[in-house]
């Protein structure tokens, strides 16, 4: 039985890993944390993989605590950047554990979207534009998503890599519109009443167009991916820092 403890766990996303936990088979729940508890009751006698779904303002805090614990760690909280990886691969390298620590991070826990992402990674090269638009409730706190960033990434790497220039755009405007730019591609949130968790890619040639959607309905969707990074995490992962879902899916 694999010994998980939840960070978070009175959240919205917390409760449900709760629930999934309780109710696979080869796991057991140690320890529910929230708000204000204390992460170092947290350690390797009661807890083989920790899962941390709290806030973009508090979860390197919390992740970096927990590595100083010992105990390898499942990351749902969005809003991570480079510079707060790096400080994740500094505290493993001088961690209690820096040959066999690891720490997973993933942008999307959903199946779906995941794939989605990893399709519009292999259609890229072949498009002259692409755009992502991503579609949230309003009581997310980060924009865009660390999803539409992660897909942007991927998507400006794939054309990077086939050589393609910047996507064409000849607008003229300073009102924000266009949306946030990120490696070249135009990112756009939408936050609206009835939504959960939404994304499109969108990719264009003269005469064509191609749209990859992926549609979370309910925040259930993303506990298979969830309970995936928990058992690989207790397995057979590599150690270190490892970055999204799509590492553990075989494609």
């Amino acid at each position: 039985m694999v010994k998980v403890s939840v960070v978070g766990a009175k959240g919205r996303m917390g409760s449900h890993v709760v629930a999934a936990v309780n109710g696979a088979d080869d796991m057991e729940l140690a320890l529910t944390l929230d708000a204000g508890d204390d992460l170092t009751r947290i350690d390797r006698s009661n807890t083989d993989v920790v899962v941390e779904f709290t806030v973009p303002s508090v979860s390197l805090g919390n992740v970096l605590t927990l590595i100083a614990q010992g105990v390898d760690v499942v990351v749902g909280t969005t809003g991570w950047t480079d510079e707060k990886l790096a400080q994740v691969r500094e505290a493993i390298a001088n961690g209690p554990r820096p040959s066999d620590q690891k720490v997973f991070i993933a942008p999307n826990f959903a199946i779906s979207a995941v794939l989605a992402d990893y399709f519009a990674t292999k259609a890229a090269r072949y498009f002259e534009s692409a755009e992502v638009i991503e579609l949230h409730h309003p009581n997310k706190v980060d924009a865009p998503s660390g999803t539409a960033i992660h897909t942007a990434h991927g998507i400006a790497q794939a054309r990077k890599d086939a050589g393609l220039g910047e996507v064409p755009d000849n607008t003229e405007t300073d009102g924000g519109s266009r949306g946030q730019v990120v490696d070249g591609i135009h990112v756009h949130a939408v936050r609206l009443r009835g939504l959960n968790a939404h994304e499109e890619v969108l990719f264009g040639n003269a005469g064509e167009q191609l749209t990859i959607r992926a549609d979370s309905f309910d925040r259930g969707s993303f506990m298979p991916g969830v309970l995936l990074a928990v058992r690989k995490l207790a397995g057979d992962a590599p150690t270190g820092l490892t970055v999204g879902l799509d590492n553990f899916l075989d494609l």
